[in-house]
Parts: C-alpha cells; sequence; structure tokens
C-alpha cells in the first residue's frame, strides 16, 4: 500500500490504481481520565505517530489540547502582569519569579506545538505555520531581551524593539490557535466560549504595552509625594543611566518615557480594531463587549492581589469595555454593510473611548480631591481626530480579512 491506494490486477497483467482508501477514523476511547497526566499517557500511547496537519483529531484531544493551551497562556499571563509590577520596584533580575512562571507557560507552549508539528493533530497548515513562526519570533526575542539588559542595563520602557518582538511572536502563536480552534472546533458553547478565552488572551497580550504608563503615572504620583514605590537601589540604576542625580527628572525618565499620545491611539485605537475582528470571528452579539469586559475582570481581580503583596500597581482602563461596547452597537447598526459599520465604529469607538478615559481621569479630583495620585494616566487629546480617521480607514480596509474569516466561519459550521 503506497499513500492509500490499493492496486487491482486484472487477468492481462495491467496494474491499475484502484480507488483511495477511506481514511482511517480515530478511535475514540471508552472512558476518558479526568487526570492531566493520565491523559497525558492516553494521548502518547494513542496518537503518538507521525501525521500532516489537517486529519482528523479526536474530540477529547482537541479538547485536551486547547486546554492546554489555555493553561499555558494563563501562566504568561500571570507572569508578565507580575512581571511589569516588578520592573517598577526592583532592578531586573532573569530568575526573578515573574519570569518563571512565565517560562513555565513558554515549555508549555513549545510542548504543544511540537505535538502539533509531529502528530499533525489539532491543527491545519496555517494554524501550525503560525503556531511555529509566533514560537520561533519569542524564542529569538527571548535571549535579545536578556542581551539587551546585560548590555544596556535597565530597560526603561516596555515598547523596546526586544518587547516588541516577544508581544509579536506571541500574538502570531496566539493567531494560529485561534484559527486551528476555530477550524476543527465543533460549533456550540464550548467553541464558542474557548474562543472568547483565546480572543481576551489576545487583547490581553497586545494592550499590555500600554503597562508603561499606567504603572509609570503612578510611580512617579509616588515619588512626588515622598513615598516611592521603587527601591532606592533601582532609582540611584535609572539616574545613573541618563548621569543624572535622582530628581524629578530622572524618575520621570524612569516612569513616564512615552509620548502621551501612545496611550489613547494604543488604548482605544487599536484596541477597537481587535475588537472588531474578535466580534467578526466569534459571531455572538456583545462578543467584543465579553472579551473586553473579561479582561477588565481580571486586571480589577489581579488589582488587590499586587497591592496586598506590597507590588506597585497600575491605574485600570475601565474605558476599554465601552470600547468594546461600541464596536458591538456598530455591527448591530451597520447590518454587515462594510462602510457603514467602518463609519459607525469610528464614531462610537471615538466618542465612547476617549469620552469614558476623560471621565476616568476625573475621577481622582472628583472622589478624591487634591489626593497626590491619579486615577489615569496623562493623554493628548489631540489624537482625536487622528484616531477617528486610523479607525474608519483601518476597520474599512479590514473588510476582505473579515469577510474571509466570515466565510470561513460558515463552512466550519455546515460540517
Amino acid at each position: 500500500m503506497i499513500s492509500g491506494m490499493t492496486e487491482a490486477v486484472d487477468v492481462s497483467g495491467v496494474v491499475e490504481p484502484a480507488e483511495p482508501a477511506d481514511p482511517i477514523e480515530p478511535i475514540e476511547p471508552e472512558v476518558i481520565p479526568g487526570s492531566p497526566i493520565a491523559k497525558t499517557k492516553l494521548f502518547f500511547q494513542l496518537h503518538w505517530k507521525r501525521g500532516a496537519p489537517g486529519q482528523a483529531t479526536p474530540d477529547w484531544v482537541l479538547r485536551f489540547c486547547y486546554g492546554m493551551w489555555l493553561v499555558a497562556f494563563g501562566f504568561k499571563l500571570i507572569g508578565s502582569t507580575w512581571d511589569m509590577s516588578w520592573h517598577f520596584m526592583w532592578i531586573r533580575d532573569t530568575m526573578a519569579p515573574p519570569h518563571l512562571i512565565n517560562t513555565v507557560g513558554t515549555v508549555i507552549i513549545m510542548v504543544l506545538v511540537v505535538i502539533h508539528s509531529y502528530t499533525g493533530l489539532g491543527c491545519d497548515k496555517r494554524s501550525l505555520r503560525l503556531m511555529q513562526a509566533g514560537t520561533i519570533v519569542f524564542l529569538v526575542a527571548a535571549p535579545l531581551d536578556v542581551i539587551n539588559h546585560a548590555v544596556n542595563g535597565l530597560d526603561l520602557t516596555a515598547w523596546s524593539p526586544s518587547h516588541l518582538m516577544l508581544y509579536l511572536g506571541t500574538a502570531i502563536m496566539q493567531a494560529g490557535v485561534i484559527l486551528g480552534w476555530l477550524k476543527l472546533a465543533k460549533p456550540g458553547r464550548l467553541r464558542t466560549g474557548v474562543l472568547l478565552a483565546l480572543w481576551a488572551f489576545f487583547l490581553e497580550n497586545a494592550f499590555f504595552a500600554n503597562g508603561q504608563q499606567e504603572y509609570g503615572i503612578l510611580g512617579l504620583r509616588a515619588w512626588e509625594r515622598g513615598t516611592p514605590e521603587a527601591e532606592p537601589s533601582l532609582l540611584n540604576f535609572a539616574a545613573q543611566q541618563i548621569k543624572h542625580p535622582v530628581d524629578l527628572a530622572a524618575v520621570t525618565h524612569f516612569t513616564m518615557p512615552i509620548p502621551m499620545w501612545v496611550y489613547p491611539l494604543w488604548g482605544i485605537a487599536a484596541m477597537a480594531l481587535i475588537l472588531a475582528l474578535t466580534r467578526k470571528t466569534i459571531g455572538r452579539p456583545w462578543a467584543a463587549t465579553a472579551v473586553a469586559g473579561a479582561y477588565l475582570t481580571y486586571r480589577l481581580l489581579v488589582w488587590p492581589a499586587l497591592l496586598g503583596m506590597g507590588f506597585p500597581v497600575p491605574t485600570v482602563p475601565f474605558y476599554l469595555v465601552f470600547v468594546g461596547l461600541s464596536v458591538d452597537l456598530a455591527f448591530r447598526i451597520g447590518r454587515e454593510h462594510r462602510a457603514l459599520t467602518a463609519g459607525v465604529g469610528a464614531l462610537l469607538v471615538t466618542a465612547f473611548g476617549y469620552g469614558t478615559l476623560w471621565v476616568q481621569s476625573q475621577l481622582r479630583p472628583w472622589f478624591l480631591g487634591d489626593a497626590h495620585t491619579e486615577s489615569a494616566p496623562p493623554v493628548a487629546y489631540w489624537t482625536i481626530p487622528l484616531a477617528l480617521g486610523l479607525i474608519a480607514v483601518l476597520w474599512w480596509a479590514a473588510g476582505p480579512v473579515t469577510r474571509a474569516l466570515a466565510a470561513h466561519r460558515a463552512a466550519v459550521s455546515s460540517v
């Protein structure tokens, strides 16, 4: 037998190829163990064999595999959150606990990519290539980041090239996981729930760099009121990098090195486009609001945890839920009309996003008076017309992508 073909021999001695043999259906065990360790053993007993991507995957294998993807992203989420706070308190340490937690997630991801690549289960060719490419970019960026810190000392910004490579690698990898689940999972609540979770992880990874300003403004205000959050060694180290004494200029350079126009454009305009793609991919009403709400809920839960451990805390982007709500309303009003949806979406996102961000910035004077703190980072409001134009143009231009995703979703649902 060669490549699934059988041969038929007639009396004349001529060998003719017969019809391709039916593909062998995967064997489902009668009892699926509940323990992850037992499931792992069962998987390797039954399915550890070379295969091409796109082949039939048993339901329990698909659920187990993508469940482990969620666990891996969960480790990376907790590690990166703590890591951002850690950097505003202590000098960087490669073996710091946040890095170790993040590494656990990275190791799980590497194992999953190897399994997908070798067995071909739980993915198609496109999703597998994205998983592989994202992992490679991340693994290249990680040692570059270590080298960057070793050569240049403290990295003052979440927007540095090595950090951006880490975010990019994670985003590519997450896009592959989303496409794989979208392609193979059966329609239903589980499929929708996992998609919501995967998009929430994607949104968090994209938004993460804005934490620079959210932690930074509170760190600056803490130093100004005489209760610095950062350890003296960190402040001295940061000041020495710019050959300056530890004063307001040095602390501002450490905590707030990013221009004020970056925060709203990234937090509102860029996140709106991601949430629009989320809504189109999932295809459910209020999906964008749900994903933004899930991310905000996580931020609200982790805030007191960091505070209780004595670590710096950030401002919380409450406005992001209203960005998600604006996206969902645009889809309801536009009714799948691309230009109308993009135009209405740009207007709603800009109005609700900047409006609620401004309201959030006023919470401190309204409720705390002259207290020397802030409820939001400083914002350049001259970016409003720029955000409006960017959202409208990019949302409209993304039409071919969203139509392809919609067609893909419809094809999968009809199976």
